[in-house]
């Protein structure tokens, strides 16, 4: 999904294509796919890569306490799929606010159950097994319903929620952004999203 929109695949909406976004920014990737590196560090001004456990990134962080960054430094934060390994995700939004430039982008997807729903968490599930069923995913500590957009917003960020449906029929296709067989499954994510969440311009 993140690549049809940098691609230009929502009309009407030119500030999220690569060339706005990306194009001579400041850009921190979290968990960055390997897929898109290359690209992203060829069309950026300054390309920071950050996980809290993988030796290939320029950053060792963690999402919710980064004294490292100084605030106001990134005009783009990437994390797709991190939060729901994250803790304490509240703090975490704190900090994405924190280190964006007023006017900065945050581009951020979750495993999220299909609407209607709410997030599922627990800090006292510590078991594998048991985050396995609960959340998706043995290092999962929650799996996010429609209420991201809520946990989103109380950090002060805005966000717009983008979905399958708001991309044209040919791009669905062609990226397979929807699944070919929709799941039945309680924890399936047959409604894929997208987020952008933005700080706001000084004054």
């Amino acid at each position: 999904m993140l690549v049809a929109v940098l691609d230009g695949g929502l009309a009407g909406r030119p500030e999220w294509t690569e060339a706005a976004l990306i194009t001579g920014r400041t850009v921190l990737h979290f968990a960055p796919e390997r897929h898109f590196r290359d690209r992203i560090r060829a069309a950026a001004g300054r390309y920071v890569t950050a996980d809290y456990d993988r030796g290939d990134c320029d950053l060792k962080l963690d999402m919710s306490a980064m004294p490292q960054v100084d605030s106001s430094s990134f005009d783009l934060v990437i994390a797709c799929d991190v939060l729901e390994h994250v803790h304490d995700d509240a703090a975490a939004f704190r900090e994405i606010h924190r280190i964006l430039k007023p006017g900065g982008t945050a581009i951020l997807t979750v495993p999220q159950r299909d609407s209607p729903s709410r997030t599922d968490e627990d800090p006292a599930v510590t078991d594998s097994a048991e985050r396995f069923r609960r959340f998706g995913q043995h290092d999962h500590v929650r799996m996010y319903g429609d209420d991201f957009i809520d946990r989103i917003r109380a950090a002060g960020l805005g966000v717009t929620q983008v979905s399958v449906e708001d991309f044209p029929p040919d791009a669905v296709k062609r990226l397979v952004l929807h699944p070919p067989k929709i799941s039945s499954h309680p924890l399936a994510t047959n409604q894929r999203r997208i987020y952008f969440a933005s700080k706001k311009n000084a004054g």
